[in-house]
């Protein structure tokens, strides 16, 4: 075989490696519960996300290339979401991963990614403190696109202040989410002056909340507060009807999960919550995803289980993959520095974001894309 020939196998065995690696999936990780308490709003996020990404995928993908989900249960167990980021990172080899529904969790999960350099899009946890973890480093893989708990804390304050109540209950469950939402809360309530007359804690999976209750009673709180997650806090809304007295709930987006709803039945009529998206098709986009939720998912009563976290999982996948074209590139940092400064809008269900990050910020949602929720009927509309 000539030389010229060798050179010329040489160059189309080259091509065809490289055409190969092309074609390659993007591995994109979802890390969230899917089973357990915290299951609906796990559930609807990864159904969110896989709905994303079927539409880029019908689109052609990203770089010619399609998403690959890489879906895993951390149970929202903090030690179960350490193992899965270090599989994800370790052994998938994901080039990004959304997710992330309870606060605890992300906060002993994404410093591997921090480490490993691959971006976090956190679609559903609010601590306050996720995206601050490591800002103090030369570049922050940490981003959301949720509510935090500064912005909550605030807005339930605000409003249990509106409406003129006087003493404050807190019921928080002892999570890590519970109990930095809380103390988010009793700081906004020290600046206006206000202490709360009672603040208890109780665990997950508590069922009976009478010894609670009984103290917040006894204190004469005219409105309680909360931050857990949907069975525990129906069984708030259910522990006052047994004890005959019955108080205004306001607390954070949690309340509008639908194992808060329909367990709570008509006890947990008129709670308010903060909500960056409800269930309600009053644009065009939104009235598509809601029916193509709806049609492909069959959820009982045509009601989603946690509306806020399949949008917001939805429009984490837009977020990622609009750093990835941008990018021109899988390479954690290049992603980062995308979403640092993305120069197109991206039309998602909750908002529309327009430079949604930058380098000190990596907060998508802000007060006036937040609005408040009410239990009205079995059902999460806009508060009037």
């Amino acid at each position: 075989m000539s030389f010229k020939v060798k050179a010329l196998v040489a160059g189309l065995a080259v091509g065809f490696a490289m055409a190969a690696s092309a074609a390659e999936p993007i591995k994109i990780g979802v890390s969230g519960p899917f089973t357990g308490g915290s299951a609906p709003m796990g559930v609807s996020m990864r159904d969110g996300v896989r709905l994303a990404v079927a539409e880029v995928n019908a689109k052609g993908g990203v770089l010619g290339r399609q998403i690959q989900l890489v879906e895993r249960d951390d149970e929202a167990k903090p030690e179960r979401g350490v193992q899965v980021a270090q599989e994800l990172i370790n052994k998938e080899h994901v080039v990004a991963t959304v997710g992330y529904i309870n606060t605890g969790v992300a906060l002993a999960s994404q410093r591997f990614y921090q480490e490993a350099k691959i971006p976090v899009m956190n679609n559903v946890a609010t601590g306050s403190i996720v995206t601050k973890q490591f800002a103090d480093k030369p570049e922050n893989y940490i981003f959301r696109n949720s509510a935090n708990d500064t912005i909550q804390s605030k807005m339930i304050a605000d409003e249990a202040q509106r409406r003129g109540f006087k003493k404050i209950a807190i019921l928080a469950d002892s999570t890590n989410y519970g109990q930095l939402g809380r103390a988010d809360l009793e700081k906004v309530l020290e600046s206006k002056g206000i202490k709360p007359v009672a603040v208890e804690k109780y665990n997950i999976g508590d069922v009976d909340m009478t010894a609670q209750l009984l103290k917040a009673k006894m204190a004469g709180a005219d409105v309680v507060l909360t931050y857990g997650i949907g069975p525990e806090l129906a069984q708030i809304a259910n522990g006052m009807e047994k004890l005959g007295w019955k108080v205004p709930m306001i607390g954070s987006w949690t309340l509008a999960m639908a194992n808060f709803v329909d367990n709570a039945g008509k006890n947990g009529e008129g709670t308010r919550m903060p909500q960056t998206f409800i269930q309600d098709p009053n644009t065009p986009m939104r009235k598509a995803f809601i029916e193509k939720y709806v049609a492909t998912y069959k959820p009982a009563g045509g009601k989603m289980p946690s509306a806020v976290s399949a949008a917001q999982g939805y429009d984490s996948i837009l977020l990622l993959t609009a750093a990835i074209k941008q990018a021109n590139s899988t390479e954690g940092p290049k992603i980062v520095a995308a979403l640092e400064n993305l120069k197109d809008k991206v039309d998602g269900v909750v908002t529309t974001y327009n430079k949604p990050y930058t380098k000190a910020d990596h907060e998508a949602i802000n007060a006036e894309n937040t609005v408040f929720g009410e239990v009205k009927a079995g059902h999460v509309v806009l508060a009037k």
